[in-house]
């Protein structure tokens, strides 16, 4: 989760488009590996192994810079803690969510957690509320409606609300840990707020394990591993991107990974996307994308 920029006005560089674009898939690919073991494991354990194998990147990403006694002295220990648990339900909800919907309809859904930053940052850091993006947060929901609609078809044979629900609580839950980052002291930096919330992860979701636990495979263990790996490096290149370029500007190719988590649903699964879920689908995108032109969304999405 990272800071939001204003939009300043010159060329994107080609290196930070091309970051963008590797991280997103990188993003969607966790997504899709997600999928394939949420069907059969609980979605606390998926959690708890994307931490675990988390962890080392992100610790060797931390100590190439100051060291972890510093950064740790420093830390907004308040801040980052709230920070992580929000994430935390974010991620467990999404993972929970992923047997009942379609890939690509369930990562759409929750990229309107931009759209829910819009109504709460008013209540929650006391911001105004402008017109144009209370217009842009409205076509957004109704984008959403439109995916969710009653009658759609869902995977798996569940109950259609269900998978709609826990994505919509998983776009909540994004949306308050992405207003928690605005209150992270500035000296915290992304390294060390990625490894406090792995770490904080790993214990939470590992204590939750005596409650919900089935012994993976060896196959379904290499999958969590890779998940794991690609989330973090996602994370990492995301990061590298928006050093070198704005939020607003890079923010159309955030949403190629819905593509590529339309396309994995579809090589996967047999999933196809109805006519009315893809123009939820756009409403959704093209809401956040004018919301982020005026340096109101943040960098990506938190995975």
């Amino acid at each position: 989760m990272q800071p939001v920029t204003a939009v300043r006005h010159r060329v994107v560089p080609l290196r930070s488009i091309a970051l963008i674009l590797v991280s997103m898939f990188c993003f969607a690919l966790v997504d899709a590996l997600a999928k394939s073991v949420a069907l059969d494991y609980p979605a606390n354990e998926v959690t708890f192994f994307r931490m675990l194998f988390g962890l080392l990147p992100a610790l060797a990403v931390c100590l190439r810079g100051k060291p972890l006694r510093q950064r740790f002295a420093q830390l907004d220990v308040r801040g980052q803690t709230l920070r992580a648990l929000t994430l935390l339900g974010a991620s467990a909800l999404f993972f929970a969510g992923l047997p009942y919907l379609p890939l690509g309809e369930a990562v759409s859904i929750v990229y309107s957690e931009s759209l829910l930053v819009i109504v709460l940052a008013p209540l929650l850091l006391k911001e105004t509320l402008k017109p144009r993006d209370a217009m842009a947060a409205a076509i957004g929901f109704v984008g959403v409606l439109l995916v969710v609609r009653p009658g759609g078809a869902a995977s798996g044979g569940a109950t259609h609300w269900l998978g709609p629900v826990l994505m919509i609580a998983s776009a909540l839950f994004g949306a308050l840990s992405i207003i928690q980052i605005k209150r992270i002291r500035a000296t915290d930096d992304s390294g060390t707020t990625v490894l406090y919330f792995t770490s904080v992860g790993l214990v939470v979701t590992g204590a939750t394990l005596l409650l919900a636990w089935r012994t993976p495979s060896p196959g379904a263990l290499g999958v969590m591993a890779l998940l794991g790996v690609f989330a973090t490096a996602g994370q990492l290149l995301m990061t590298m991107a928006f050093r070198e370029a704005d939020a607003g500007a890079l923010a159309p190719y955030n949403y190629t990974s819905i593509v590529w988590a339309a396309l994995f649903g579809y090589l996967a699964w047999g999933e196809t996307i109805g006519a009315v879920a893809l123009l939820g689908i756009a409403l959704i995108v093209g809401s956040s994308i004018a919301v982020a032109m005026r340096g109101k969304q943040p960098e990506g999405p938190l995975v």
